[in-house]
């Protein structure tokens, strides 16, 4: 089996395109039972972000795998597979590890180091732990993936070099509106990506911070962990007049901010400007609430302009430094896991014959002393360890330079081992589970 990543993000993929492909929850649940139930593929996690949608497959076949991945997606997400292989990236194997570590660390991120991404793995995994779409290879790779992204936080100052979507929006907001500091603010969404923006504002000094979520129960959460309000749902076109800037990412799949609403709040504000920052995919606010008079909006693709010059300063690198360290390590750890099986089961059918040995002399010589009995059986012991220990230091030698898995094999056959013995696998440990809800864009 081998694993393998495909998908599509900012990197290469239009606004438009990863809008359409974007999934909520239950969707991204369907997928993957979907890609599991297929005839090439036994385990599958689906990460979808406001910049990403992605599929991670381990397969039984590369082609079979692909195929069976590219059509799944295609159906799950509307978009003929013509329309969507221009821009789908494929990751395998050693790729596909060090793909997965990267995104985890934040490196493949729109806001280069941002650390969301490791709560949006978390779910993922989470949600497909649950309805078992995911088994003992991907549950590991992902598990590392996430130790590995919390590494990267720990040891680097990369916290320092990421701007968040959030601060990459305020920070365009000068131009148009002034300074955070004294503005009004709205946020609409007290999701994940809701509940940074609401606290980023707060920090950098908002005159007041109103949030809006379709539950208002967590709205008013969100507000007073900020010091800010709440209001209703169906408050949230009479929330946009008393607003500077609004800022919106609520997961939902239509706009929840036309341009009448925004021309209607323009009307109240006496000619004062408003910004509208757009962090939702698919968009929260009319497009073409950017063609009327006094409004600045602001949606991912002039935020990824924004966030595209992180450059190659000393902290990305010393987070790429720790990732490359932490792929060379799995593969090394992952082959010798791989080979474990096959040395003991090595060792067990030369034990095996030992003691099938030792029976057979007991019952031709009944009268041999225990003295004598005892230093054949030593005797005997130490000659097979010294056959055995060739093999098994060289196959252990193999697997840390990834050659393990075909010398393994020889040996299977050559020793007739049991196929049971050198496939045996482990049962994943289960994440505890995270509400769907609770975890942001």
């Amino acid at each position: 089996m081998s694993l393998l990543v495909l998908g599509l993000s900012h990197h290469g993929a239009p606004i438009g395109l990863l809008e359409a492909a974007a999934l909520d929850p239950a969707a991204r649940g369907r997928l993957e039972a979907s890609i599991v139930g297929s005839e090439h593929v036994v385990e599958a996690v689906v990460v979808s972000t406001c910049n990403r949608t992605e599929v991670y497959a381990e397969g039984l076949t590369f082609h079979g795998a692909l195929t069976d991945v590219s059509e799944a997606l295609a159906a799950a997400t509307g978009v003929p597979l013509a329309d969507l292989q221009p821009h789908l990236y494929v990751h395998y194997e050693d790729r596909g590890i060090a793909h997965a570590f990267s995104v985890a660390a934040g490196l493949d991120s729109m806001a280069v180091g941002e650390a969301q991404i490791l709560g949006q793995l978390r779910e993922a995994l989470t949600r497909a732990q649950r309805r078992g779409h995911v088994g003992p290879a991907l549950n590991t790779l992902l598990q590392q993936a996430l130790r590995v992204g919390k590494r990267v936080h720990t040891e680097t100052g990369i916290d320092d070099v990421s701007r968040s979507l959030v601060g990459a929006g305020l920070g365009l907001a000068d131009g148009s509106v002034g300074p955070v500091d004294g503005a009004h603010v709205l946020v609409i969404g007290a999701g994940g990506m809701g509940a940074l923006a609401a606290t980023t504002v707060s920090q950098a000094g908002a005159a007041s911070v109103t949030v809006v979520n379709r539950g208002l129960a967590r709205a008013e959460r969100l507000a007073e962990r900020v010091g800010g309000s709440a209001r209703p749902w169906a408050e949230r076109t009479e929330a946009l007049a008393g607003a500077d800037i609004v800022i919106s990412s609520t997961g939902a799949t239509g706009v929840v901010v036309t341009s009448d609403d925004v021309a209607a709040a323009l009307a109240e504000r006496d000619g004062r400007p408003q910004l509208y920052v757009d962090l939702a995919l698919p968009h929260d606010i009319d497009l073409s609430v950017a063609d009327l008079d006094g409004v600045t909006r602001i949606g991912l693709a002039e935020l990824g302009e924004a966030l595209s010059s992180a450059g190659d300063v000393p902290q990305v690198r010393e987070a790429r430094d720790i990732v490359t360290g932490e792929v060379a390590a799995f593969l090394t750890e992952r082959s010798s896991e791989a080979v474990a099986p096959t040395v003991a089961a090595l060792r067990s059918r030369a034990q095996s014959v030992v003691d099938d040995e030792m029976a057979r002399l007991e019952r031709r010589t009944p009268d041999l002393a225990d003295a004598h009995r005892a230093e054949v059986q030593r005797t005997v012991h130490r000659i097979v360890e010294k056959l055995l220990h060739a093999p098994t230091v060289r196959v252990k030698e193999m697997a840390q330079n990834g050659q393990g898995g075909s010398y393994a094999k020889a040996l299977s056959e050559l020793f007739d081992l049991d196929p049971r013995e050198v496939s045996v696998v482990s049962t994943p440990p289960v994440i505890p589970a995270t509400d769907d809800e609770e975890v942001g864009r």
